[in-house]
């Protein structure tokens, strides 16, 4: 059996604050881990939760990776970005075209996301968080297929895109050109083995669809720190 997305981990300056945010916009649940983070629970179909750990470390650059609302009508994207906005969000300019319908904006610590417009195609079947979309190339979208066992439902141009066979949000990758990576990335994917798996066997695996570790400076942790093939950090926890 493969491996399972755990979770989407942020690093945060202020874990609480990013996670409020965030279950409010999601209508998530918070839970609250004293020692590890604070954790948000999905209330959709999204087979992931959200963790968010402090770190020290400002943001850098574009993120490689932010997400995609789906709206209903332009009423519900001008509803949703009037939320946003209240509970700390801010309009961002990252290039986007005056005649692009969707709406860019960043959390409270700069974090990108877009309001995407009503009638979008790709995103149809999809609920209100509908999409992450990352930097990078059509081998790491082989890559997470193999990884995480998602077909891939979208190949073409070297765009790629998985979704999970129980629905929830697509995995997307833009192809190239590529925005260059500026330090660790301030997402990363939890990998959990099966309950009764094992650790490195899923390290052995994942080397062997392309992953390799590397080290960040984690020290004597219980999980395994990897990258993609895009050098993308990811981690493998311990059978749960």
């Amino acid at each position: 059996m493969t491996c399972h997305l755990d979770a989407l981990c942020f690093d945060a300056n202020d874990p609480l604050c990013l996670a409020r945010f965030w279950g409010r916009v999601l209508g998530w649940e918070i839970v609250d881990d004293p020692q590890d983070g604070i954790g948000l629970l999905p209330s959709d179909d999204t087979g992931f939760r959200m963790w968010f750990a402090p770190t020290e470390l400002p943001k850098a650059g574009l993120n490689q990776m932010h997400f995609h609302l789906t709206s209903t009508s332009l009423e519900d994207q001008r509803q949703t970005v009037a939320r946003s906005l209240s509970l700390g969000a801010r309009h961002i300019d990252v290039g986007q075209r005056p005649e692009e319908g969707h709406i860019v904006l960043a959390d409270p610590e700069g974090n990108e996301f877009c309001v995407i417009e009503p009638g979008n195609r790709f995103l149809a079947d999809c609920g209100f968080f509908a999409e992450l979309a990352c930097e990078g190339s059509q081998q790491v979208g082989y890559f997470w297929s193999a990884a995480l066992g998602w077909p891939l439902v979208w190949d073409q141009d070297q765009e790629t895109s998985i979704r999970s066979p129980s629905g929830g949000p697509k995995i997307s990758w833009g192809g190239p050109p590529l925005t260059p990576k500026t330090g660790k990335n301030r997402h990363h994917f939890d990998l959990a083995p099966p309950a009764d798996g094992d650790q490195q066997a899923e390290v052995d695996r994942l080397i062997s669809l392309g992953a390799t570790p590397v080290d960040i400076g984690q020290g004597n942790v219980s999980w395994v720190v990897m990258a993609d093939p895009d050098g993308h950090e990811f981690c493998v926890l311990t059978p749960q």
